[in-house]
């Protein structure tokens, strides 16, 4: 809205700089970040009066789990509005990117909003049948793809110019990366923290990505494909990691409010448009390697024990097995965060090894 009016009034001095990308993506972060503090403390408050229990916890789970017990859900919501009221301030409107990126965020956040409702309602983990959550989300992906998809080819990175050609299968393998990254990221968001700072690098890893995939001079110097107008998804990026440093300060261990499928959903189907906008969905499954691998944890468990009746791990997702294991929730918590910064530096390496 701010881009349309210093293009309509034609800003000049130091408002200008409101046409400028760059300004735009330090700003979207900050108002992301102020309206989540902001909203926070009261949004909690109401969580916690009107879900009384909170969110319920697995029996069979890491028994220092207990003690969360009473703790509100649902805290995704916070994100969300301070993300979209974010981007729809400083994102340019009239690029197909943000109403994609809305779509997505909004319609998994939904999505993942019911799951946490039923939840909360019947005091159970178990939400929406699987079947009908996947079904919702593979359509709101489908439209996102359909709305930012031009160019059907996928590019593999590290070689220059190097794609496959997937004609109208795009569209399906672009939804599955949307509808995968939600998923993994969702089954990442186990403790405190966990999820929240592998988003916050991942999207600031893909900023940097989508700026340059937007200007002509760096994709071509990069190697990369050119993306017109991606420069605004390193816009929507930001916002994200401002709204998810603002939920980061009430998830802090002892969490507050945990963000629940809302958050989680939300986020990672975020991250999977921005990438299928960007075309650079390889490198969304190297930079968010944390989150691929909870996913296959939990694959990898699920088809060995109804083959054999044998565990592979002591308990999926993967980040329950090293609990199980003795490591301290803090512990695992802040060695996979390290694990999210390496794996996002070998995401930004690919830009330069061609």
């Amino acid at each position: 809205m701010l881009y349309f009016l210093a293009q309509l009034l034609k800003f000049e001095g130091f408002t200008n700089l409101i046409r400028y990308q760059t300004f735009r993506s330090g700003a979207a972060l900050m108002t992301a970040l102020v309206i989540g503090l902001i909203i926070g403390p009261r949004f909690i408050s109401m969580l916690r009066v009107r879900q009384g229990k909170g969110q319920p916890i697995r029996e069979d789970g890491p028994q220092s789990h207990l003690a969360k017990r009473g703790t509100p859900t649902m805290g995704g919501l916070m994100i969300v509005i301070a993300l979209t009221i974010s981007l729809l301030l400083w994102m340019d409107l009239s690029s197909r990117y943000v109403w994609a990126c809305l779509a997505v965020t909004m319609g998994f956040g939904v999505i993942g909003f019911l799951d946490d409702f039923d939840k909360v309602r019947k005091a159970s983990h178990k939400g929406v049948s699987g079947r009908v959550r996947l079904l919702g989300e593979f359509i709101v992906a489908g439209i996102a793809a359909w709305i930012v998809v031009t160019d059907t080819n996928l590019y593999v990175p590290v070689f220059s110019h190097l794609y496959i050609p997937l004609g109208p299968f795009y569209y399906v393998f672009a939804a599955f990366v949307i509808v995968g990254a939600g998923n993994a990221v969702n089954l990442t968001d186990g403790l405190d923290g966990l999820a929240t700072m592998p988003v916050i690098i991942a999207a600031g890893t893909f900023a940097i990505i989508a700026y340059l995939a937007g200007r002509v001079d760096y994709a071509h110097y990069l190697g990369i494909p050119h993306v017109k107008e991606a420069g605004e998804l390193a816009i929507f990026c930001t916002a994200i990691m401002g709204a998810c440093l603002a939920f980061l300060w009430f998830n802090a261990p002892p969490a507050a409010v945990f963000m629940g499928d809302t958050g989680s959903l939300a986020l990672g189907g975020a991250l999977g448009i921005v990438a299928v906008a960007a075309h650079h969905e390889i490198v969304l499954g190297i930079v968010g390697g944390l989150f691929v691998a909870e996913a296959l944890s939990v694959i990898i468990q699920v088809f060995v024990y109804k083959r054999t009746g044998k565990r592979v791990f002591r308990m999926a997702p993967i980040h329950h097995h090293f609990e199980q294991l003795g490591w301290k929730e803090s512990t695992v918590v802040i060695r996979f965060w390290i694990v999210s910064i390496v794996l996002a530096l070998i995401g930004l390496a690919t830009l330069k090894v061609r």
